[in-house]
């Protein structure tokens, strides 16, 4: 009963075309395009200008670029520091910015068909996405959409099954 104070789950589900994270303690949800915009000038580190549906607005800006880092024909993460990104921005908004909240528990669900299965690097990859998006646990599903009964349990159905625990 205590470990949910401090480990509360978010459920993350990932593909070229939406980013779903979903808080089931609160029911609350973002789901957008994974597009972020970015100005960079010849002399100047990158500085994000928008993330989500957002960033198309923000593409007209001069030395602007935006990059959707799920969407490559081969793998579901085509550029590793920019998914970073997206995902780090789409958490800091369900969650907010408050210094006492604890680190979540992401649970990640890439979605689409994997064909042969995902190997140990895209494992990896999605393992540290969530890491990076300040995960205190990362986790990777493979199967239906988890319910919020079943992340808040821990208790996930046996016609799917989880990866990295």
């Amino acid at each position: 009963m205590l470990k949910h104070l401090f480990m509360r789950p978010l459920y993350v589900q990932l593909s070229p075309e939406c980013v779903t994270v979903r808080d089931p303690s609160t029911q609350e949800v973002i789901s957008e395009v994974p597009e972020i915009a970015f100005q960079q000038a010849s002399t100047a580190k990158a500085v994000i200008l928008a993330v989500g549906s957002s960033a198309r607005d923000a593409a007209g800006a001069p030395d602007t670029q935006v990059l959707n880092p799920f969407a490559h024909p081969r793998s579901l993460v085509s550029d590793f520091t920019v998914a970073e990104q997206v995902l780090k921005a789409f958490v800091r908004r369900i969650r907010g910015n408050s210094l006492f909240r604890p680190s979540p528990v992401i649970v990640i669900h890439p979605l689409g068909e994997h064909e042969g299965g995902l190997t140990q690097v895209e494992l990896r990859a999605f393992r540290e996405l969530a890491l990076g998006a300040g995960a205190a646990k990362a986790s990777i599903w493979l199967g239906p959409q988890l319910t919020d009964e079943q992340l808040l349990s821990g208790t996930y159905p046996a016609t799917g099954r989880m990866l990295i625990e």
